[in-house]
């Protein structure tokens, strides 16, 4: 008897510790030679486009990293796990890397549902969060109290600026004034974007002659696009996901519309020209973090390597996860620690960060300040129109 109790005694003394140890997931787990850096992910799911482009471009850079000598003497190691396209799932996922893989920084979601969802761990755990595409404005800074999200930052600009930008390119470049603007209702980030174009097409002396939203079931737009038609619109902007835009420019064309069609970062996916079609998207544009078409030396360097490895020209949300791979390692490199806290300090620090999207800082909203590329389309070919600094 005394021996059972003794062995429970040391039983329960292992539980103990093993609930402590875990309780302090992502405060130094990376001891050794690896330092373990949580990948949360859309691999399967609906946004699985993203999500795997973006999962690719970060193996990528470790591994260029690594094969450089690593960080501080030591290599990095990913995570991947499969938030299957669910905010739900995203929150359990970054639970399970900073409390059971033990992260010290956590790289992901895509989309700005899951990254909402992902945030109330990382800030518990007090572990340093990086997305690359959730553009909404509350995922850096809490729309209650308008407070920084002290451990959340993007290397993505936020929506509201290439709203902007899209509104100066549609007056300024194209020449157009009369505009129809088509909507996706059931989303937060298409209605944001779709208020900030429209103030700022008003602004400029332009004029909304027709607007409508449409829903994710959708799949009939003929009727919409005939009133814009009627409306006498000279541009029709569509600041939606690839699926949707791809079918709605491709039923316009169908309809004789040939007006330019104008849109948003979610239009960067190959599919988009495969369910348009390359002949239909001639005339339309879309703003983006950067073009694959970029003269730049470091930019073909990163596309050269990208398409080596996976046999396709890198998207943008590919170039802003290659650029969260690298500020990250960056901070770490700064922080002389991978303690998570001193890594977050670092990251807040940033400046001049020289990434593929371009040279940029954080602001004090922990957004990175940068140009916005203007995509065109031709012949199926994204093609670099210009670039774009935001107006503040």
């Amino acid at each position: 008897m005394k021996r059972n109790k003794l062995m429970a005694a040391a039983l329960f003394l292992v539980m103990v510790l093993s609930v402590a140890l875990t309780g302090c997931g992502g405060q130094s787990s990376s001891s050794g030679d690896t330092i373990k850096i949580g990948v949360n992910y859309e691999l399967t799911g609906g946004a699985a486009d993203y999500g795997t482009t973006a999962k690719d471009a970060i193996l990528l850079a470790f591994d260029e990293i690594n094969a450089a000598g690593g960080v501080n003497g030591k290599k990095l190691e990913a995570i991947v796990l499969d938030n299957k396209s669910d905010a739900t799932e995203a929150m359990s996922v970054a639970t399970k890397l900073i409390t059971q893989e033990g992260v010290v920084a956590h790289l992901g979601p895509a989309t700005t549902g899951a990254t909402l969802n992902t945030i109330p761990v990382a800030t518990e755990y007090k572990v340093p969060l990086i997305t690359n595409s959730a553009t909404n404005p509350d995922v850096t800074v809490d729309p209650q109290t308008k407070e920084t999200r002290t451990y959340v930052f993007r290397t993505c600009f936020i929506d509201p600026p290439q709203a902007v930008v899209a509104a100066d390119f549609a007056i300024h470049d194209l020449g157009v004034k009369k505009v129809a603007v088509y909507y996706d209702n059931s989303n937060d980030y298409s209605k944001g974007l779709y208020q900030v174009f429209k103030e700022n097409i008003t602004a400029l002396g332009g004029q909304v002659v027709a607007e409508e939203g449409y829903v994710d079931a959708d799949e009939e737009f003929r009727p919409t696009l005939t009133k814009f038609k009627q409306a006498g619109a000279e541009l029709i902007y569509v600041p939606g996901y690839y699926n949707k835009v791809a079918k709605i420019i491709s039923q316009a064309r169908e309809l004789g519309i040939d007006v330019p069609f104008l849109g948003a970062d979610g239009w960067d996916s190959p599919v988009l020209v495969e369910v348009a079609g390359a002949e239909a998207l001639n005339n339309t544009f879309f703003t983006n973090h950067y073009s694959p078409q970029d003269p730049d030396e470091r930019v073909q360097s990163f596309v050269n390597a990208y398409k080596e490895r996976y046999g396709s020209v890198p998207a943008s949300f590919s170039a802003t996860a290659y650029d969260a791979a690298y500020l990250l390692a960056d901070a770490i490199k700064r922080a002389g620690s991978t303690d998570p806290e001193a890594i977050t300090k670092a990251l807040a620090e940033t400046k001049d960060f020289e990434g593929i999207t371009g040279k940029f800082s954080f602001d004090e909203q922990h957004n990175p300040v940068k140009e916005i590329s203007i995509i065109e389309m031709k012949n199926g070919e994204q093609t670099l129109r210009t670039k774009i600094a935001p107006s503040n």
